[in-house]
C-alpha cells in the first residue's frame, strides 16, 4: 500500500512543489504552519484540483500524470476524505450518511464489515439521529465512517481535530489511534498540532513554503535538532515506541522494553505485548556520565552523544542515540562544558518515572474488514 506523489501547482503569490513517498501503511501525518501548502497538497492529491504537473500513483496505479495527460476524476480515485467540518448530509439520519459512503465502494460492505466500523468508531447508538443532533466529535467519526465504507484505497484527514475543543478532541482521538493501528491502507492526517501528531503518526512529512523540507519516522524527524524551528516546537521532545513488558501493580508502575533499553513509567493500561508510544520532553533528561547512586529516578538509559545545538538562553540541546532510538537532554552549556560532552561522548541519560506521557497504541479492531485490516 504505496502513495507517491510529485506535483507543482501556483497560486497568486504562491507556488507548491511537493515530493514525498508514503510505502507502508499507516498514519503519515503532513505537518506545518497555516498557509504553507498541506490542505492544497490533498486537494491535488484527491483530486478536487488539478496539479499544473506532476505524477500522484496510488498503490501502484497512476491516478495523476501530466506528461501522458492522465487525470482520474476524484470519484474514480477510490479516496476517502474527511474534511475538518465533517460535511455530512444535513436532512440524512448518520445511518443514511453512513449508506452513502456504502453505495459508493465498488464492492458493497456486508453487515458484518459495517458492523466492525460502527463498533470501532462506537456511533451504533447515533443511528437514528441526524448532524444537527451530534456534537462535533461525533459528527467527525461519523465522517470517518462514511469515509471507511467506501473501501478506499487512501484516506484523507483535513484537520479533523482542529474544530473541536479539548473535550471533543479527547472524545475522537482514541477512535484515530484505533483506525490507524487497523488500517492497511495509507492515511495521511494534515495537521498543525504538534502533540497530535506526536500522538498519532507514524510517519511525519514537514511542509514549509509549499515544500517537503523533511520526511520519514516520527521518532527521528522529531528528534532532529535542525528542525526545531520548522516543526514549531517550544521545546524539544523524544519520542520513542516501546512493548509493554510487564506491572507492578502495588507499586502502580509498567516495565516498557524499546530498542535502546528499558524504561518504568506510571501504570499504563494495556496487556503485556502491547506497543506504547512515550513522549519524553528534552528538560526532563538528566545527563551523567557514569550511573548515579542514591538517586530517586529509576530510569538509566545509556547512550552516546550525537549532535549538540544552541538551545534558547544558557541551554544547550543533546541529541543522544540509545541503541536504535533518540533521546534529546536539555542542560545548560556549563553543564555540558562541565561534563566534556562532544559527539561521540558515552553518557547516561537519567529519566524520572513521571516526566514519561505514554500512551498505549489501540489493538486491530476490524479483522474481517478488507482493505482495511492487518
Amino acid at each position: 500500500m504505496t502513495l507517491t506523489v510529485r506535483i507543482e501547482h501556483r497560486f497568486r503569490g504562491f507556488r507548491l512543489a511537493m515530493e514525498f513517498a508514503i510505502e507502508r501503511p499507516g498514519l503519515t501525518a503532513l505537518f506545518g504552519p497555516s498557509g504553507s501548502g498541506k490542505s492544497t497538497c490533498i486537494n491535488l492529491i484527491s483530486g478536487l484540483l488539478k496539479p499544473e504537473s506532476g505524477y500522484i500513483e496510488i498503490n501502484g496505479k497512476a491516478v495523476f500524470d501530466s506528461a501522458s495527460g492522465l487525470n482520474l476524476p476524484a470519484r474514480q480515485r477510490r479516496i476517502g476524505y474527511v474534511f475538518q467540518d465533517a460535511r455530512l448530509f444535513p436532512h440524512l439520519s448518520v445511518k443514511r450518511n453512513l449508506d452513502f459512503g456504502a453505495r459508493r465502494s465498488p464492492e458493497p460492505p456486508s453487515p458484518a464489515e459495517r458492523g466492525h466500523v460502527v463498533e470501532m468508531l462506537g456511533i451504533g447508538h447515533l443511528l437514528e439521529r441526524r448532524p444537527a443532533g451530534l456534537s462535533g466529535g461525533e459528527r467527525q467519526r461519523v465522517a470517518l465512517g462514511r469515509a471507511l465504507l467506501m473501501k478506499p484505497s487512501l484516506l484523507l484527514l483535513d484537520e479533523p481535530l482542529a474544530a473541536l475543543d479539548q473535550a471533543r478532541k479527547s472524545e475522537i482521538l482514541p477512535h484515530l489511534e484505533r483506525l490507524r493501528d487497523a488500517a492497511r491502507i495509507p492515511i495521511v492526517l494534515v495537521s498543525h498540532a504538534l502533540d497530535d501528531v506526536a500522538r498519532l503518526a507514524d510517519d511525519i512529512v514537514v511542509v514549509n513554503e509549499g515544500r517537503c523540507v523533511a520526511a520519514g519516522p516520527v521518532e527521528e524527524i522529531l528528534s532532529r535538532l535542525d528542525l526545531l524551528a520548522l516543526t514549531g516546537q517550544s521545546e524539544p521532545m523524544s519520542v520513542i515506541t516501546a512493548e509493554v513488558l510487564h506491572h507492578d501493580v502495588e507499586g502502580g508502575l509498567s516495565e516498557l522494553g524499546f530498542n535502546g533499553g528499558r524504561l518504568w513509567v506510571a501504570r499504563v493500561e494495556a496487556e503485556p505485548g502491547a506497543q506504547v508510544r512515550l513522549r519524553i520532553a528534552a528538560r526532563d533528561v538528566m545527563l551523567a556520565l557514569e550511573p548515579p547512586a542514591a538517586i530517586s529516578a529509576i530510569n538509566l538509559i545509556r547512550g552516546r552523544v550525537a549532535g549538540i545545538a544552541s538551545g534558547p538562553g544558557p541551554f544547550c540541546d543533546i541529541r543522544l542515540v540509545c541503541g536504535g532510538a533518540i533521546l534529546l537532554a536539555r542542560i545548560t552549556r556549563r553543564s555540558a562544558e562541565r561534563l566534556g560532552l562532544a559527539e561521540g561522548r558515552e553518557v547516561i541519560a537519567v529519566i524520572k518515572a513521571v516526566s514519561v506521557n505514554r500512551r498505549a497504541r489501540a489493538a486491530p479492531v476490524l479483522p474481517s474488514l478488507p482493505g482495511l485490516t492487518r
